[in-house]
């Protein structure tokens, strides 16, 4: 049973749990982005059950008609076993969600998995033009490379500020350094790009220059935030914003719950809070 702190960050065990939440956030004028939690399989089983999951989640929002996506990670679809696996399992999801008019993203992890995430959304992208995305986070220095070899791959992109330990070699270790970069990538967006994106950040600062831009250049822009953070400032940019939250569901929420607290202690204090009600 998930304790009442961590069912804050959570929608529950089940796939009907992150169903019954999209529900919920859609009358609040709210998107879903729902993700089964798992990663990391060095077993091929595993990797091709939780892709059967996902194929099943992507059927059940299709039937229900909710404004809903999946997000997936390359090492819970296979990656650690082959970036083959990765790639066969990635190409099955994303030509289910074509079918359904769907949309699926894929996380980014580990730095050392970059490449190869970027390589297998490049070949899914040109099977499903515009019906993928990938996350891409500032604290590694290499993004803006990054950025400018996706800018002609048929994909949408997610902006982040990473949330991986990564060394000093390959990535920006202080926070004011990070959202530094953020800004910078922010700019090349909205100015270089000739589509739209998504940004994930409860950061308000970054969230106010967005809608800056967004205002100024006109570029459709996504705000994406964590379920369970900045809830009520979620609803309220949905007014006038498009608005997703990041829905985690499964059984192996106790790995995700610990991580957020890692990233940022405030995390928990937005939950006490909830549940004090104060």
């Amino acid at each position: 049973m998930i304790p009442p702190i961590a069912r804050r960050f959570v929608a529950g065990e089940s796939a009907e749990a992150a169903l019954a939440r999209a529900a919920e956030l859609n009358e609040r004028d709210v998107g879903a982005i729902c993700n089964l939690l798992g990663e990391h399989y060095d077993d091929r089983e595993p990797a091709d059950r939780d892709t059967a999951n996902y194929l099943d989640l992507l059927a059940a929002i299709d039937e229900r008609g909710l404004r809903a996506r999946i997000s997936v990670k390359p090492t819970q679809l296979g990656l650690g076993v082959d970036a083959a696996v990765f790639r066969e399992n990635l190409e099955r999801i994303v030509e289910e969600a074509a079918a359904q008019d769907g949309f699926v993203w894929v996380d980014m992890e580990d730095y050392d998995t970059t490449d190869a995430t970027l390589d297998t959304v490049e070949h899914a992208a040109s099977i499903t033009p515009h019906g993928v995305g990938v996350c891409v986070q500032a604290n590694l220095k290499r993004t803006g490379e990054d950025l400018r070899r996706l800018a002609d791959v048929p994909a949408t992109v997610r902006l982040v500020k990473g949330a991986y330990d990564e060394p000093a070699a390959v990535a920006y270790r202080s926070r004011e350094r990070v959202t530094e970069a953020f800004e910078t990538h922010l700019e090349y967006l909205f100015t270089e790009w000739d589509r739209g994106f998504a940004i994930g950040t409860h950061d308000p600062r970054l969230v106010d220059r967005a809608i800056a831009l967004h205002r100024e250049h006109g570029t459709p822009v996504e705000i994406q935030m964590l379920m369970g953070v900045r809830e009520e400032t979620q609803y309220e940019l949905a007014e006038t914003l498009d608005v997703w939250q990041y829905v985690p569901y499964g059984d192996r929420w106790a790995s995700y719950f610990y991580r957020r607290v890692r990233e940022r202690k405030e995390n928990v204090l937005f939950a006490l809070r909830a549940i004090l009600g104060r």
